[in-house]
This record gives C-alpha cells, sequence and structure tokens, in this order.
C-alpha cells in the first residue's frame, strides 16, 4: 500500500549513547527494515545513504546500491554526495559522481543534510550538478550553524527560496525540522529548533507560501517532524493535503528498529473522515513517489 520514500538501512549498524548511560544500536539492518515494512504495509522504499558525519556515521553510496540491487525490486537506491567532495571547492565537477550513480540506477539524491548554508559556494555547487543530473533532491534542514546536522536557512527560508527560483529544473523534497516548524507561522524564532511545536497552526507558514509559488518543490512527511506537522491540527493537515496531493510523499525515516510510524495512521484518519479522497491518498501513499522516480 505505501512506497517510503525515506529509509535508511546499514549493513552493519553502530552502537550511539542511548541516554541512560548505556549504549544503543543505530539505523535498522536490512532484515529489521523488511520486518517493520511488512507491519506498516510497505511495499517499496527508496534507501537514502547518511554521509553527514556531523551526527552519524557515514557509509557507501555502494553499500545500499548492492542491498537495492539484491531487493528483487523493492528497494531502490538513492545517491549522496558531499558538497566538498573532490576538491573542496565551489566548482568541483560533483556531476562526474551523479553520473556514475545515474548509470548504477540510482533515483535520487539525499538524505543531503550538511551543516552549511543554502547559500555557501559549494552548496550552490552542489545544487547545479544535482539540477543537471535531472535526480530530484531530500534534505534535512535546521535552524543553527556549528550544531548537528542539517542545512541551515534563515527564519522564513530565504535562502531555500533562492534555491528554488535559481534552480527551477530540480526537484526540493522537503524534510526536518527547522523545515515543517514553517508549516505554520512561529509564535518565536525559536520554534524553528524545536523538534515539536505543540501549538495548533496559528496561520499559514512558508511551507504552503513556498510550494504554491514554487512547482519543484515537493515534502516528505517522514520522521516525527512531519508526522507533528499534520498531527499538531489535523484540519489543517487535511487542507495541505488537498491543496498540495500531488506534491506529498509517505516517508518514515525508521532510525531505531523500534521506532514508531504515525503516519499511516494519520492518513488512514485523513481518509476516513472525509479530509481526503481515496485519490488523494493513493498519490501520497506510493503513486507521487513512483511518478516522481519513474518506476
Amino acid at each position: 500500500m505505501f512506497f517510503d520514500i525515506h529509509a535508511h538501512v546499514y549493513k552493519y549498524p553502530y552502537r550511539v549513547p542511548d541516554g541512560a548511560g548505556g549504549t544503543r544500536y543505530v539505523m535498522p539492518t536490512p532484515e529489521q527494515l523488511a520486518v517493520r515494512h511488512a507491519e506498516l504495509n510497505i511495499t517499496g522504499a527508496a534507501l537514502l545513504p547518511v554521509l553527514g558525519p556531523e551526527l552519524y556515521v557515514p557509509q557507501s553510496v555502494g553499500e545500499l546500491i548492492d542491498i537495492a540491487d539484491a531487493s528483487g525490486g523493492k528497494y531502490v537506491a538513492f545517491c549522496n554526495v558531499d558538497p566538498r567532495a573532490l576538491t573542496n571547492s565551489s566548482d568541483a565537477p560533483l556531476g562526474i559522481l551523479f553520473d556514475q550513480y545515474v548509470e548504477q540506477g540510482c533515483k535520487g539524491i539525499g538524505e543531503v543534510m550538511p551543516n552549511m548554508e543554502w547559500k555557501d559556494p559549494k552548496m550552490q555547487n552542489l545544487l547545479r550538478c544535482a539540477e543537471k543530473a535531472g535526480l530530484p533532491l531530500l534534505f534535512d534542514m535546521t535552524a543553527c550553524l556549528g550544531c548537528e546536522y542539517g542545512i541551515y536557512d534563515d527564519p522564513g527560508m530565504p535562502q531555500l527560496e533562492a534555491c528554488l527560483d535559481r534552480f527551477p529544473d530540480l526537484i526540493f523534497i522537503g524534510h526536518g525540522p527547522a523545515f515543517w516548524a514553517e508549516i505554520s507561522t512561529l509564535r518565536e524564532e525559536s520554534d524553528r529548533r524545536k523538534y515539536h511545536p505543540n501549538y495548533p497552526i496559528i496561520a499559514e507558514g512558508r511551507v504552503a507560501y513556498l510550494m504554491r509559488r514554487y512547482k519543484n518543490l515537493w515534502v516528505d512527511l517522514s520522521a516525527g517532524s512531519g508526522a507533528n506537522a499534520m498531527m499538531r491540527d489535523m484540519t489543517y493537515a487535511g487542507q495541505f493535503m488537498r491543496e498540495f496531493s500531488d506534491r506529498i510523499l509517505f516517508g518514515t525515516d525508521i532510525c531505531y528498529p523500534d521506532q514508531k510510524v504515525p503516519q499511516p495512521k494519520i492518513l488512514f484518519t485523513l481518509l476516513d473522515n472525509g479530509s481526503i479522497t481515496q485519490d488523494m491518498f493513493d498519490d501520497i501513499a506510493r503513486r507521487n513517489a513512483y511518478r516522481l522516480l519513474k518506476l
């Protein structure tokens, strides 16, 4: 029933602090991901390699290509390239890498999340090469520099808007706390740093404004940030999905095998109460991803 646009998997998961003085494994193995997907009625997924060292242990794109190739068509691989790769310059020939990954079957780029500004010349070079490669780009965004991970933008996301305008043929897929916080106008700027702003939608935020103005902006419902953006005001969530049902993508962003995934319940609730139609549900659940990734 569902296609997961935002899946992570490590052949060799690693241990991280658990917050209670011990450690736990982060990221599911291929076997663990298969179990969770079966439980959630997810029949296909895009596997996103993690490169950014700010929080996660980087992995090879080839690792995910191998896992996707062995899945019998269930999974497709995304590629990922750090903006500082090859020459650590604003004119690095990153297209060489993208061309190679396209030849190897990669269907998208992401999760792009270096802790850099959108306007950084190296980031602009990455976007320029990504647009030329013809692959959609899924990003994570943050509200601070020098913190863990995510592309930085100012309140109102003016740098993202400039990129949407400058690279009209590049599909951007929005994700992350600082992005989804702006589904509403903000009570205060610090709300952009919160993973779960808990007040209802005050007034329409910048997410809808940007989607309405720039047809190359899509969104990813995955993780707590995407789920919270919908659950904080389900009436507005129905309105948002009705207007943008052709550019919303179902996703999970499962980083721990036992992670809760509320996205299916959100969609079924909105379908059952008449907020969205069956066609809208099907588009968001899987058909938009098939169309975007040319599956």
